[in-house]
């Protein structure tokens, strides 16, 4: 038997709220991969920013993920989530992203790079989303349209790839914020498209007493801790000095720069060249 399925059982809060979570964690996992290209040498941090990075993003699609989720219903099936696959689909969301993001920010964006690492990214992010749905169960099975299910897997890898690209090339605070909001619709529009494939067939029809309450409460402690993690680097971007002071200011203040004399490098080379931030002095 077909029931019918809704993705929208509060309205528009769910799918707004899960886009929300889409371009907050574009958003910091942009900041903090501008930030390691600022970062050069063994002594650096560049290692720690990408990794930032990676977590936002990765974060940001998995809470994205859950939050649409919690507006999805099946008419006449209770539905449960298995735990276990539950928390590691947000593993291998964080792993598939911090691959990428640490093939861009090491070896450059590159067409080769990014679309290697745009590639692996987005089938990654593909395979949490179905990772995700195969923790669900129910009165039935689902069945998947293999058109639609191709479809979103093609919009998760160009929305990867252009994720890496941003990352790397785009260091203003406004385009980033412009960036995050695109990324945000194709992150969340490929969510949408893979659930478009699905059909229910519920085998025992059950009365529909399940707590939605319940429920609703599992998916939350599920993304509690990965929102917490969004909250921590969102704190740990605002109070960074490259981001309060801005970069032409911060970089002004080297204290070597202070100490040696070091003309600061021009404006307009900065904005040419984003690796040439600086001369080599120990970076």
């Amino acid at each position: 038997m077909n029931e019918t399925v809704s993705n929208f059982h509060y309205g528009a809060v769910t799918p707004i709220a899960a886009y929300l979570m889409a371009c907050l964690g574009a958003a910091l996992g942009l900041r903090c991969t501008t930030r390691s290209m600022l970062r050069h040498g063994p002594g650096s941090r560049r290692a720690g920013w990408l990794t930032l990075g990676a977590v936002s993003i990765g974060c940001g699609i998995w809470t994205m993920h859950f939050i649409a989720m919690m507006g999805f219903t099946i008419e006449g099936s209770l539905m449960t989530y298995d735990p276990a696959i539950t928390m590691l689909s947000l593993g291998v969301a964080i792993l598939v992203v911090a691959v990428g993001v640490f093939l861009v920010g090491y070896r450059g964006s590159s067409p080769a790079t990014l679309g290697i690492a745009g590639v692996f990214t987005g089938l990654g992010v593909a395979a949490m989303h179905y990772l995700g749905m195969s923790a669900m169960s129910g009165h039935g099975s689902i069945d998947y349209d293999p058109v639609y299910v191709a479809l979103s897997v093609v919009i998760a890898v160009v929305a990867a790839t252009a994720a890496l690209w941003a990352a790397v090339s785009i260091h203003g605070l406004g385009s980033a914020v412009g960036a995050s909001a695109i990324m945000g619709i194709a992150v969340t529009g490929m969510h949408y498209t893979g659930m478009t494939a699905i059909t229910v067939h519920v085998s025992d029809v059950a009365a529909n007493n399940q707590s939605s309450v319940s429920l609703l409460s599992f998916l939350l402690a599920m993304i509690a801790g990965p929102l917490t993690i969004l909250i921590i680097v969102s704190v740990i971007v605002m109070f960074d000095p490259e981001v309060v002071l801005g970069d032409n200011r911060w970089n002004n203040s080297d204290p070597q720069q202070r100490r040696t004399g070091d003309a600061p490098t021009p404006a307009h080379a900065s904005a040419a060249d984003p690796n040439h931030a600086r001369p080599p002095r120990g970076w």
